[in-house]
């Protein structure tokens, strides 16, 4: 299947510090492209695959589950680990998601983690019905687009396969359950006004990861898909900056580049 226009991979060969970053569910690697054109410029390798069943047509998704997904990022992460001295993890939604699953599998290998409104749960009534409910219907409408800013919009599908969902359900137990194995210093941020993550999964990720190093921002006029919302460029400054606390050689001159 051919990919949607700008849901297509990116991947930057910068300096020794590397960054991984991971799209949300039904999303596609167009919601985090600014983000990853940004911190490329500023001479850092960068990885934003395309995961698997996504970026192309909802009933591609529909035979993939969190398996997959996480699959590829991992391998993504291990591709980055070979080349670059240290290497970052940031994550939109459900990327926070294998964002945290990362930090918790890999360990010090993840020099720190960025995630944008992590998502921890299925929330509402028919998460306890999805187990039933994906046998009899295949989709419910769409979560993409949740954004603020006019004009802006998201790739992703307009359905979301319900066995995908369900996958999803069970990847988040998963995570949650590996939360306190999270150490990593970490960058939360997160939208009071989110139309799809609730502000209680933020909540829940800093009262369960291990990590003593965690800030924590508001992105007031932002919803959902922060990284292409009215805060998108103070995510990617802040982000940035983190990177630049924790990995001394970036942002002086001429040590980020080539490579």
């Amino acid at each position: 299947m051919p990919v949607l226009p700008g849901a297509e991979p990116y991947r930057h060969e910068g300096g020794e510090v590397g960054v991984l970053l991971c799209h949300g569910f039904t999303g596609s690697p167009q919601s985090l492209r600014p983000w990853a054109e940004y911190l490329a410029e500023r001479g850092l390798t960068v990885s934003l695959p395309l995961l698997p069943g996504h970026g192309t047509r909802w009933q591609d998704m529909q035979v993939t589950g969190w398996q997959d997904w996480y699959a590829e990022v991992d391998r993504e992460l291990r591709v980055l680990l070979e080349g670059c001295s240290q290497v970052f993890v940031f994550g939109l939604s459900m990327g926070g998601a294998l964002t945290l699953r990362l930090a918790a599998k890999h360990g010090d290998s993840v020099s720190g983690i960025v995630v944008v409104n992590p998502a921890n749960k299925v929330h509402g009534l028919s998460a306890h019905a999805l187990p039933v409910l994906r046998h009899v219907v295949p989709t419910t409408k769409g979560l993409t687009s949740d954004i603020a800013k006019e004009g802006s919009e998201e790739v992703g599908y307009d359905r979301v396969p319900l066995h995908a969902a369900h996958s999803l359900r069970n990847f988040f137990r998963l995570v949650d359950g590996e939360l306190p194995q999270v150490t990593q210093p970490m960058l939360l941020l997160h939208s009071p006004q989110d139309h799809v993550v609730p502000p209680a999964d933020s909540a829940r990720v800093l009262s369960r990861v291990s990590s003593t190093d965690v800030t924590e921002i508001l992105l007031e006029q932002s919803y959902h898909v922060a990284t292409l919302d009215h805060d998108a460029e103070r995510i990617f400054e802040e982000s940035y900056a983190f990177i630049g606390r924790l990995a001394p050689s970036v942002g002086k001159k001429g040590s980020t580049t080539g490579g």
